[in-house]
């Protein structure tokens, strides 16, 4: 095996590590576990396999109890020489104290020799290794397994029922003698111990006596593009941690104060979560135009109509194993396997390398900014590090408020606030603002300064102002933007934001304002044309806001959504012609919830297609869209519909489906697996009653199956044979299929068997229609063959799909043709109508 990455990652010069050799075959293979202090203490297992040491950082260590399954992130490859290797790391990757915790033979669980060695690759390749070690420590069986369904470097280490196995809990520190190297350091450089999961104080605002300070970034002015760094949009709310044990829920801010009664929706939302874990992210409240106010985040009890949401971007803790050790690009892995899909948690997306992209698409969106972190960033609570940036687009400061002035008019309770920030150990005065307050904001801070109040000026120097000012003692933080710092110092048409009560007058400093010149950080993007004019022989279609970025996680604009239809558009719009659409709008991208709308109304263009059918549930005529040619096309997608929903039926036969559809709708306990053994046994079914069917995904997690009907039937009779087909289905399945809509009713280990789409004026996404959904992605149709164990949905995305549709044509056409006799079906299957 190649030692490539071994050697890439280190300096031979001061680096006392072995240099990268391959060793040569023999007839015993050789095991190690090193204990490792660098940023934080871990184990590493080190298996011998093919002449180097395959390698796993175990950071809870090895453990002989059979009921603890610890976490275990395979590593590059080591040399076999590492397996006697022990010292000091010095400055660099890995930099620290390594010490040899355990060591010995070991061999395949079966076999022994050169066939045990065959059967460990074997087990290593199929995600599935058994073997026995022979150490001072570790003895007896153990297996590594790989996690499926997570991110491709993760596995478990559980030792197995044998005769070293114990019974009590096993602390491998516990197993360390007090005189190792590693723990001579220790004592001598002690820490606070880090605890987890803190009991929390009464009352919501109470400080907790013991939390975890998040890891804090610093500011760089530019963005930039580096394929080693994925960047992230940069939330304007409270940061807050958050620790989930056992069903219980901390929710707290940078500085310890409690959130639990200020949000307890997001509190009843993390107890959700299926395993302890502690989470760090920023809580957020989403205006009307689907971004993030902090100033209404304040407010909330005021605001509560609002969307609140804990936008999620990194794992510390998972199952009684910390993470900090990992790459944050496998945090984030792990992280967004852990996320439920739901309203309030939400897994804070990112993209890799293209940061001037999603800056100018923050920049475009009026968004504060957005975060720059190293891809192989480990977790540093408390600290702030260049391995993680703030960009912002806003001109933002936290300031400390010294005084305020009389209101005039008719405005009550103060008229400015004077602003200032720390200069050494004095203050600098740095403006007033009297812009940006709400009557709340008014009455709230105005509260909080009165006790406040004193008599003497918190400046050494005199401040001139417009007006007398009440001189208040400089504890109160708040946030401001403007536009840009004068030359002396001071701050260009402020505005307030909001206050910032989760943070202390030590933390507030004059970054931004250096040797007494203002530094004003401007990031410079790439501009890009945003918008455009698309001809469409004598109409002529206006696109709009083309960089607005639609998919975060790969920094997919609306511009390039557009785009991607009219690529597909010969191979989509006969399955929209003459379709009745309901429009899924997400007018700013897939983190906006959208809406639906279904009346083309007065805003149309005159060559816009529509028709008017009455709603039964509406109770009046809604004008429909119709979708018959590429410009109606652009402007959908120009109007925020990402995805097109079409009837099943045609206008000239409202009442009869062209084709019967069954959604195969997993819960959250299925597997894809599962999903694909069921459409294999709607396959069998169909292929006994003569009926062809044709497989698309859904663009999400679950499979459609498409019957052509030929327009022969009503929407009812279509339905009942759907129905038909699915009970014959539950009934083979019934361990993980149903055909009850009620998830509470149904459970979530079980398949929904949906055959409830076969009534008129039902809409579900269209054949090669994208899917707001993380990765873009496609729903896609599938050969038959092709449905079988391994398939992935997620490779169907808008980089991937245009190659194979050009390679395969319209797989998918039959769907159109003549259809099926459901009476000779029946009867295929012994039924009778």
């Amino acid at each position: 095996m190649s030692l490539v990455k071994y050697t890439a990652k280190r300096n031979f010069e001061v680096t006392p590590e072995p240099k990268a050799v391959l060793k040569k075959n023999s007839a015993t293979l050789s095991f190690v576990v090193q204990r490792h202090k660098a940023s934080h203490l871990h184990y590493d297992l080190r298996l011998e396999m093919d002449g180097v040491l395959k390698s796993w950082a175990v950071p809870k260590g090895p453990s002989m109890n059979p009921g603890d399954k610890r976490l275990a992130m395979m590593v590059e490859d080591h040399p076999f020489s590492y397996k006697d290797f022990k010292g000091v790391i010095p400055e660099g990757y890995g930099a620290g104290i390594v010490e040899i915790w355990d060591n010995g033979k070991y061999t395949d669980i079966d076999s022994s020799g050169k066939d045990a060695e065959n059967k460990l690759k074997d087990g290593l390749h199929s995600g599935s290794l058994k073997f026995i070690l022979a150490g001072k420590k570790l003895r007896g069986e153990f297996a590594l397994v790989k996690l499926k369904g997570k991110q491709e470097n993760a596995w478990l280490l559980i030792k197995h029922k044998d005769e070293f196995a114990v019974s009590q809990p096993y602390d491998s520190e516990k197993e360390t003698a007090k005189t190792s190297p590693i723990n001579k350091w220790l004592a001598t450089n002690k820490q606070p111990e880090k605890k987890i999961f803190y009991q929390p104080s009464k009352g919501s605002r109470e400080k907790l006596v013991n939390f975890i300070k998040p890891m804090l970034a610093k500011e760089t002015a530019n963005a930039f593009e580096d394929k080693d760094w994925l960047f992230e949009i940069k939330w304007d709310g409270y940061r807050a941690i958050s620790e989930i044990k056992d069903g219980s829920v901390l929710l707290y801010s940078r500085n310890g104060n409690s959130f639990v009664n200020d949000y307890p929706i997001v509190v009843k939302e993390l107890k959700k979560i299926k395993h302890d874990a502690i989470l760090d992210g920023e809580i957020v409240l989403l205006n009307e135009e689907g971004k993030s106010d902090f100033q209404k985040l304040q407010q909330y009890e005021d605001n509560t109509q609002y969307p609140l949401c804990y936008y999620v971007f990194d794992l510390l803790w998972l199952n009684g194993n910390s993470t900090y050790e990992l790459p944050l690009i496998e945090r984030k892995k792990l992280l967004k396997k852990l996320l439920p899909k739901n309203a309030v948690i939400k897994y804070s997306e990112h993209i890799i390398e293209r940061g001037k992209e999603l800056f100018a698409a923050a920049k475009q969106n009026d968004l504060e900014g957005i975060m720059a972190k190293k891809a192989d960033s480990l977790y540093h609570p408390g600290v702030r590090t260049g391995d993680w940036l703030k960009i912002k687009y806003h001109k933002r400061q936290e300031v400390i408020i010294a005084g305020f002035t009389q209101p005039t008019g008719s405005r009550k309770y103060f008229g400015a606030l004077v602003l200032a920030l720390p200069d050494g150990d004095k203050l600098k005065y740095i403006g007033h603002t009297g812009s940006g307050f709400t009557d709340t904001d008014l009455k709230k801070i105005y509260g909080l300064l009165k006790p406040l109040i004193q008599k003497k000026s918190p400046f050494d120097k005199v401040v001139k102002t417009n007006a007398a000012v009440t001189w208040v003692k400089p504890t109160l933080i708040g946030e401001i933007k403007f536009t840009e710092w004068t030359t002396d110092n001071k701050m260009r048409h402020p505005i307030f934001v909001g206050l910032r009560d989760n943070k202390t007058v030590t933390e507030i400093n004059m970054a931004s304002i250096k040797k007494g010149k203002p530094q004003i950080q401007q990031p410079i993007a790439e501009e890009k044309p945003n918008s455009t004019i698309k001809s469409f022989g004598k109409v002529k279609v206006t696109t709009t806001n083309l960089n607005k970025i639609y998919f975060a996680d790969k920094a997919i604009t609306k511009g390039m959504v557009i785009d991607y239809y009219q690529q597909v558009a010969d191979y989509i719009l006969p399955y929209l012609k003459d379709r009745p659409q309901s429009l899924k709008r997400n007018p700013n991208g897939i983190l906006d919830k959208g809406f639906y709308h279904k009346d083309a109304g007065d805003a149309a263009p005159a060559w816009v297609k529509s028709i008017e059918i009455y709603s039964d549930s509406a109770k009046k005529e809604i004008d429909y869209i119709i979708c018959n040619n590429r410009q109606t096309l652009a402007y959908l997608n120009n109007l925020g519909c990402i995805e097109l929903n079409p009837w099943s039926s045609r206008i000239k036969s409202l009442d009869k489906a062209d084709y019967l559809i069954i959604d195969l709708d997993p819960a959250e306990k299925n597997t894809f697996e599962q999903v694909i053994k069921t459409a294999l046994a709607f396959k069998v079914i169909l292929d006994k009653a003569g009926a062809d069917c044709y497989c698309k995904t859904s663009g999400a997690t679950g499979l459609h199956i498409f019957l052509p009907m030929g327009k022969k039937y009503l929407y009812e009779q279509v339905k009942d044979f759907a129905h038909l087909l699915c009970t014959m289905v539950n009934e083979q399945l019934p361990e993980f299929t149903s055909l009850e809509r009620n998830l509470q009713k149904r459970g979530n280990n079980k398949i929904y068997l949906d055959y409830l789409q076969n009534r008129r004026g039902q809409t579900i996404a269209s054949v090669y229609s994208l899917r707001p959904n993380p990765g873009a992605t496609v729903s896609m149709p599938l050969l038959w063959k092709e449905v079988k164990a391994g398939l992935k949905p997620s490779v169907f995305t808008i980089e991937t799909v245009i190659p194979r549709i050009k390679k395969m044509g319209d797989v998918f056409s039959g769907v159109l043709g003549k259809g099926i006799d459901i009476k000779k079906c029946l009867y295929n299957l012994n039924e009778t109508i």
